[in-house]
């Protein structure tokens, strides 16, 4: 897996560092700072279902298995989506994608205001997967464009950060408009809300060598790394390279997880320990703070490892094996009688995931030029996506036949360590792929 000891970066030598110019302003920062907004509105109307599970199975009359296929529908949109904006962002850009995606699903997010029926209810879904399918292709073009590969991760970190603020706003914010006002006010303020985002995204995003705010010396620190060259390449040169399958299959293996904590964690509280709408907010929201601090630390601990000089194979596989092992006690949580520490278990494993998903994001553009990250992030995509449904539909088998958690978080528990597995067999020495 991690390297045994760490060897020399290249992009962080002496002579590399030394000759580097010297840093003036940071308004890539800001940009990240847009980047982590847009994410907490993403993780607010994605989970905002979730949250809502218990009250809209009560009105509506949903069974288990048509809660199931609704979230399943909503993932098949948003896996033909995240592998078509993939592609859409390397050719139009990260400004233009961004706000095309984000319009989309807040037009699908607020539609659901307007659903009767579990099938309107799916087409609004299926509209909100369409637009949110082009969230992280986008933000990683985005951080491609702004940030030098030795920041990438602290930005992907940062920017990741803001689904765990979406996901602890949720159940705060989405209970107080339902209980004051209805569970379609619900999206329709949320969704109004966003808008002023995407505002700010075209009034303020630029390319670095075209925006005013940003200095001579800023540009030159972001676009120190060696320049891309050749042509841009097909989707069918991506998928013959192993570089492609080691994102893409750990995708398929642990996107699954971080659906299933967002679309039945708060129902796992309600029938487990016997919460409900009023109760569910704060381990929902010690769950997501928490998580929060591993999106950080898991693109800090990266980075720090890289600083003081170990290559980027060894500083990641390092990174993810921690995380690898923190989930494993997951697979233990729907045996544990205390709320709170099934939350302390539940937050550890969340916290797991989002360190080796920054991580794993970085991967992309760690070893793919700047012009094929986009459509490596839209497969790697598609395939979680097409692992969410099928978690979709085994959620909903095993709590209408088994009606316990444990299946699923032992699936939880064991899917990191393979998903590492995998990247140390299909890529061993993370080397730039020859694309």
């Amino acid at each position: 897996m991690a390297a045994s000891a760490p060897s020399p970066d290249p992009v962080m030598s002496p002579a590399k560092v030394l000759a580097e110019p010297k840093l003036s302003g940071g308004f890539r920062w800001v940009i990240c700072g847009l980047l982590f907004a847009a994410t907490v509105c993403n993780y607010i109307d994605r989970q905002m279902i979730g949250v809502l599970k218990p009250t809209l199975q009560h009105d509506l009359g949903w069974t288990e298995v048509a809660y199931a296929d609704i979230v399943f529908w909503f993932q098949a949109a948003y896996a033909v989506s995240y592998l078509a904006f993939g592609r859409f962002v390397d050719k139009v850009g990260a400004k233009i994608g961004y706000a095309v995606a984000f319009g989309v699903w807040t037009l699908g997010h607020m539609g659901h205001a307007l659903a009767r029926t579990a099938l309107q209810f799916t087409v609004a879904r299926m509209v909100l997967g369409v637009g949110e399918g082009g969230s992280f292709p986008a933000a990683l073009k985005a951080v491609t464009e702004w940030f030098p590969k030795r920041e990438r991760a602290m930005a992907i970190g940062l920017l990741n950060a803001g689904s765990n603020v979406g996901a602890v706003a949720t159940p705060f914010i989405v209970p107080l408009i339902t209980l004051t006002l209805g569970w379609r006010w619900a999206f329709i303020l949320t969704g109004l809300g966003s808008l002023l985002w995407l505002a700010a995204w075209l009034l303020i995003y630029r390319h670095p060598q075209r925006h005013p705010w940003v200095s001579a010396q800023e540009v030159a620190y972001i676009e120190s790394d060696p320049p891309d060259t050749g042509k841009p390449a097909s989707w069918i040169g991506l998928l013959k390279v192993r570089e492609t399958w080691a994102y893409a299959i750990a995708k398929f293996l642990i996107d699954p997880i971080w659906w299933m904590f967002l679309f039945w964690l708060p129902d796992f509280f309600v029938k487990r320990h016997h919460l409900d709408l009023k109760t569910f907010g704060p381990p929902l929201m010690v769950v997501y703070v928490v998580s929060d601090l591993g999106s950080v630390g898991g693109g800090w601990f990266s980075s720090a490892l890289m600083k003081r000089g170990w290559s980027v194979n060894a500083a990641r596989k390092t990174a993810m094996l921690v995380a690898a092992l923190a989930v494993l006690p997951i697979s233990f949580a729907a045996y544990i009688n205390s709320l709170w520490l099934a939350v302390a278990v539940v937050a550890l494993a969340a916290a797991a995931h989002q360190w080796f998903s920054c991580n794993l994001f970085a991967l992309p553009s760690d070893v793919f030029p700047r012009r094929a990250v986009a459509s490596i992030a839209g497969i790697g995509g598609t395939a979680g996506a097409i692992g969410g449904m099928v978690m979709a539909q085994y959620v909903g088998a095993i709590l209408t036949h088994v009606q316990n958690y444990t299946p699923i978080f032992a699936i939880a528990a064991g899917v990191y360590l393979m998903a590492l597995l995998l990247i140390q067999v299909l890529t061993p020495r993370y080397a730039m792929a020859r694309v």
